[in-house]
């Protein structure tokens, strides 16, 4: 049962499947370019699709806008800081903002970065930056239902250096929790085990902490040591043994927009917090906004808080296993145990006629929105050419958002694609236009179908 109840509304309507079709071919088979209007029961994203709260609203109304100086920024810096246990912040505009902000300042030409698992906007600001990112997931992760599939192969790390050269690692990452590989949380365990081995290389050790309030959520789940513990404390130690956070709060801080990267207080990371902070003033602003308003501020400033409430992240996680189990009850092959934040399905088991070279997470994402206005996104090898991903595609839960008819709703969806699976309607894709660099191809690539498709006009 949600531990909340609604008190305003966005009216949304299902449009008819000659719409839906004409949709679809207008965006290029890429849901990218749908325009939200056309669009039923939208999991393309949970970063700025949430709900906020009533506090979040009020917390708005008193919002310093100052451009320098905003008590605003003293209100999110203290509530980082009892949160996550980091003192100084520089804010973004997002959380790719913020990635900017850092690994501008971190990295350089001819380094590598591991991480458990690159997302995409990560993987593209450290490429752009000159440098390497390599995924090091543990081995067949995603094989059998472990507690932290999520977690950092540290010996792939160690192989890394051995390769390369410790000095060509300036960071070692951990995404926490693991988005590209089915959302799945990262143990303190492993946290530890992470921070032990950039201490051998002399990197510095990064967590892309955006879901962190659900990471910790599984943490006091499934880690022994944590059983009984807040996730507010889980929280804090997790973070502990960073040196430093990239953090969306349009995630787990509970707003539309904003972010910020946070360094560890130690004298080691005087000239990293110094190079990212002037980072922060040319490209997101003064360090007091950081293209953010002072409501903004604000809001984050609460949402930090009511994310490491125990009703709360009960309710987002549930939800999401809800989702996963309604999929499940109907033979969609989803990854097992759920993540936090999504259900990830695998495409090439739900199309197998569809081979790699043709999408099939894309044309499953396409289908979706065909059979029921359902945009949810792709995660394999449209999203990420050239690295070995699993077929993918993502459901994202927006926070607080939708009921349990709406979930109907997409398990419901599921069963008419399957069905045209079965008749064999189903088409694969390829690209047509694809912009030059190629980690963000799936933001605005087009596509169109490699063979002709039935259409039907009945719903």
């Amino acid at each position: 049962m949600r531990a909340y109840k609604s008190k305003m509304v966005t009216p949304i309507r299902l449009p008819d499947r000659e719409e839906r079709e004409a949709n679809l071919e207008r965006a290029g088979y890429n849901v990218f370019n749908l325009d939200s209007e056309g669009v039923f029961v939208d999991l393309l994203t949970d970063s700025g699709t949430g709900t906020m709260s009533e506090s979040q609203w009020a917390a708005m109304l008193s919002g310093d806008e100052a451009y320098a100086g905003s008590r605003s920024f003293d209100r999110l810096e203290e509530a980082v800081s009892d949160v996550m246990g980091f003192e100084r912040i520089i804010p973004a505009h997002q959380g790719r903002g913020a990635e900017n902000v850092l690994y501008g300042a971190l990295v350089e030409d001819g380094d590598y970065v591991p991480n458990n698992t690159h997302f995409d906007t990560t993987r593209a600001h450290i490429a752009n930056n000159g440098a390497k990112p390599v995924d090091c997931p543990c081995e067949g992760a995603l094989d059998d239902d472990r507690p932290f599939a999520g977690d950092l192969d540290v010996e792939a790390v160690r192989r890394l250096a051995d390769e390369v050269g410790a000095e060509k690692i300036p960071a070692v990452l951990l995404t926490i929790t693991n988005n590209s590989l089915a959302g799945q949380p990262v143990s303190v365990e492993n946290v530890r085990a992470a921070r032990e081995v950039a201490d051998e290389l002399d990197a510095a050790f990064v967590i892309d902490a955006c879901r962190f309030a659900e990471n910790a959520y599984f943490v006091r789940e499934r880690e022994a040591e944590f059983e009984g513990e807040s996730v507010s404390a889980v929280a804090r130690e997790q973070l502990s043994y960073a040196d430093a956070l990239v953090m969306s709060g349009k995630k787990d801080g509970l707003v539309n927009v904003g972010g910020f990267v946070a360094i560890r207080d130690d004298e080691k990371f005087d000239d990293l917090y110094a190079d990212a902070r002037e980072r922060g003033i040319l490209y997101e602003g003064f360090t007091t906004y950081g293209g953010m308003a002072g409501r903004d501020l604000e809001a984050m400033a609460v949402g930090l808080r009511e994310a490491v409430a125990e009703s709360y992240v009960a309710d987002r996680v549930g939800q999401v296993q809800r989702l996963g189990d309604l999929l499940a009850d109907r033979g969609v092959p989803v990854e097992r145990p759920t993540g936090g934040h999504a259900v990830y399905v695998n495409a090439a088991e739900f199309l197998p006629e569809i081979p790699d070279d043709e999408f099939p997470g894309q044309a499953l994402v396409c289908e979706l929105y065909r059979e029921g206005a359902v945009r949810g996104v792709e995660l394999g090898s449209f999203a990420f050419p050239d690295t070995d991903r699993p077929e993918l595609v993502r459901l994202s839960l927006p926070r607080r958002t939708y009921g349990a008819d709406h979930l109907d709703h997409v398990a419901e969806t599921f069963e008419k694609v399957a069905e045209r699976r079965d008749a064999g309607e189903i088409s694969g894709l390829e690209i047509v236009a694809e912009p030059e660099m190629a980690e963000l191809r799936h933001f605005s690539a087009e596509l169109r179908p490699v063979r002709a498709q039935e259409t039907t006009t009945a719903d």
